[in-house]
């Protein structure tokens, strides 16, 4: 029988499943439950406007943590993403139109290709680091949009393709509420696997790469295995969420990812923050939403100096890069190292303590 009066403090685990939960406090489960539950609820007080903005921000949220994986949790510097996302999207836009399959079946497809040609672009990681291993992913962007671009036969070339949103039945996820549904799924989805990879062995040994590479080897970790794989996992969740964005956007074309595409991805999780699965997802909302509210901006500004439009358009891209620099020069940590802290400061407050 426990005395009344004796207080206990901190969460205490009586056995291992109870310590490897996902998420060890109760208040945290709730709390992501909650947020969860009011993402679901986002159409039923949404215009279509902001349901499409959302669904954008859920298969960018997929496409961060998938490029998370590769660069922040295992250390592969990879320029290349806007490419696997075109394999990705031309993959599903080929099996449903061409061949007439189901997109269900298409979808993990398109996963599964971009993850072998991933893996193959990742062999050279063995004996290429740092800036010559982004300059390899950076001539694999290259490579693929070069064959998907004159593989005219198959891809449709210049042309590009042209897709249907998927259908289950004789329901169709035409409408916006319905697709979003579907992509704000599959982003939870990945975001579970994302939690729980870091949890097992494979994604230790990953931050262990990520970490010192010499050091993991020396303990038995096969470099080559793991990095071949990271560059799978990491492309089979790109290639997932192109498949996505290309059923969104009804159409696929080799203009919608070029490099400045990669760029958009590896700002998500340099702003969101590296190594942290929660930091892609609030650097690809962020970013995914930077340039709507920029364009807002200007629009407002444009009401007082109308002549300076095309001046004030510009002033967006200029923005972008100097939101980056920002956030290298002052919050290295990203997004995610902001939110630690303002939580680390309400722990204590009003309390205020001194180092």
């Amino acid at each position: 029988m426990k005395n009344p009066f004796v207080m206990e403090s901190g969460n205490y685990k009586t056995s291992y499943t109870k310590d490897m939960a996902l998420y060890r406090n109760p208040r945290v489960k709730r709390r992501m439950l909650i947020i969860v539950i009011l993402l679901f609820l986002i159409p039923l007080f949404a215009s279509n406007y902001v349901i499409g903005l959302a669904t954008l921000c859920a298969i960018a949220v997929i496409g961060a943590i998938g490029l998370n994986i590769l660069t922040g949790f295992t250390g592969q510097i990879s320029v290349g993403v806007g490419a696997f996302l075109a394999v990705g999207g031309y993959t599903s836009a080929i099996f449903t139109t061409t061949y007439g399959l189901s997109f269900w079946i298409s979808l993990p497809l398109a996963g599964l290709i971009t993850a072998i040609i991933g893996g193959l672009f990742g062999i050279p990681s063995l004996r290429l680091k740092g800036l010559y291993l982004a300059i390899a992913t950076l001539a694999a962007q290259v490579i693929i949009l070069w064959v998907i671009g004159n593989w005219e036969s198959v891809t449709g070339g210049g042309s590009g393709m042209v897709l249907e949103r998927p259908s289950i039945g004789g329901f169709s996820f035409y409408d916006q509420n319905s697709y979003y549904y579907l992509c704000l799924v599959v982003a939870v989805l990945t975001t579970i696997y994302a939690l729980n990879l870091f949890r097992t062995r494979t994604g230790r040994a990953f931050l262990a790469v990520r970490d010192r590479d010499v050091a993991a080897q020396i303990m038995g970790i096969n470099l080559f295995s793991y990095k071949v794989m990271s560059f799978a996992i990491s492309s089979f969740i790109v290639g997932i969420a192109g498949a996505l964005l290309a059923h969104y956007t009804m159409i696929v074309t080799v203009e919608l990812y070029s490099i400045q595409v990669s760029i958009q991805y590896l700002a998500m999780i340099l702003v969101g923050g590296l190594g942290s699965v929660f930091g892609a997802i609030l650097g690809a909302v962020f970013i995914t939403l930077l340039p709507v509210g920029l364009g807002y901006m200007v629009e407002y500004l444009t009401m007082f100096i109308p002549d300076a439009y095309s001046l004030l358009s510009s002033f967006r891209e200029f923005v972008f890069g100097l939101v980056l620099i920002l956030f290298l020069v002052f919050e290295p940590g990203g997004l995610v190292n902001i939110w630690n802290n303002i939580k680390n400061y309400f722990k204590l407050w009003p309390f205020s303590t001194k180092e």
